[in-house]
């Protein structure tokens, strides 16, 4: 093992105690099991205000974690946030490590079932007489899914970090504008019957991963949600937070969001990729920070946030 990576075990072994020392495990109840997630909470009297963190899209779990990446990035917000006398709350999505048996099969899950589960931890949080505050804060996918249960929940603030500003369609579209023409050929007008929230039967083997049939229901209910739509509902203060490595959000994103609520205040961090470490653009460099929890977070990033939630 080099140094390298036996600072990065240190680090993480560390970090992991802390965190068990203070995370209070709970959990939800929900028609298909049981989601679970931790609590920290910080010492002493009186109330505090409290952060529901939304991760993003994929396996990510309640630490911005998953079975090919260990960043700890979402662990390390909680951390910094208990630093300040702010609790949080970070949870596994459902079929994601603790609450793995609450997934349904892929062919019924829903862009909806994230937020009623959202929605569920919000009212669990809103019930517990130590928090006078209730702040969601959503990273990348979780920043939409946040930004519509905060609505629904009656949030106090919002906080976007690393947020899209378009509807996913569009995303993907750019993403794979980048590919040979003839599989563009085939991906538009899949895309296209699915913003009309009608299925397609028939599907490339090649483009399974993206359009297999059992997964075609959630696409059509994720596509119909726009960012900037949902972020200019919200009359609560908001924060949206963005750095300029991200090579999976771009900063106009961020403009977006910020445009279409132009009392929502915007923090760009120069350097800060989408894990929130510091990061060059270089795609390879900037991918080495995705699964090297020994890195802190970018400067300047947990004190945004605690100024935010400790404005009037």
């Amino acid at each position: 093992m080099n140094i390298r990576n036996l600072v990065a075990l240190i680090f993480l072994c560390a970090s992991t105690f802390v965190c068990a020392q203070v995370d209070e495990e709970v959990e939800i109840t929900t028609e298909t099991g049981t989601l679970k997630g931790a609590l920290m909470v910080p010492e002493g009297e009186g109330t505090f205000p409290v952060v529901m963190i939304i991760a993003g899209s994929g396996p990510t779990d309640r630490n911005g974690n998953n079975a090919a990446m260990t960043n700890n990035s979402l662990q390390l917000l909680a951390e910094g946030l208990y630093d300040n006398d702010i609790a949080s709350l970070r949870f596994d999505k459902r079929g994601v490590a603790a609450s793995v048996s609450a997934m349904t099969g892929e062919e019924d899950l829903r862009f909806e079932t994230y937020i009623e589960d959202a929605e569920s931890w919000g009212e669990y949080l809103k019930g517990d007489p130590r928090f006078d505050e209730l702040v969601v804060m959503g990273h990348s996918e979780g920043s939409l899914i946040g930004m519509i249960a905060a609505k629904r929940m009656e949030a106090d603030k919002f906080i976007s970090i690393a947020g899209v500003g378009r509807p996913a369609a569009d995303i993907l579209r750019e993403q794979l504008s980048v590919q040979p023409p003839g599989v563009t050929a085939m991906t538009d007008p899949i895309i296209e019957s699915l913003e009309r929230g009608e299925t397609v039967d028939s599907v490339n083997p090649m483009l399974n991963v993206l359009f297999r049939p059992s997964v075609q229901p959630y696409l059509i209910s994720w596509f119909k949600y726009d960012p900037a739509q949902a972020i200019a509902a919200l009359n609560v203060p908001v924060l949206i937070l963005q750095g300029t490595t991200d090579i999976q959000v771009k900063i106009k994103d961020a403009e977006m969001l910020a445009s279409a609520n132009p009392d929502a205040e915007k923090v760009i961090f120069d350097g800060m990729n989408h894990v929130l470490k510091e990061a060059p653009i270089d795609r390879m460099e900037n991918m080495k920070t995705y699964n090297d929890p020994s890195l802190p977070l970018m400067v300047g990033l947990v004190e945004a946030i605690i100024d935010f939630i400790g404005e009037n």
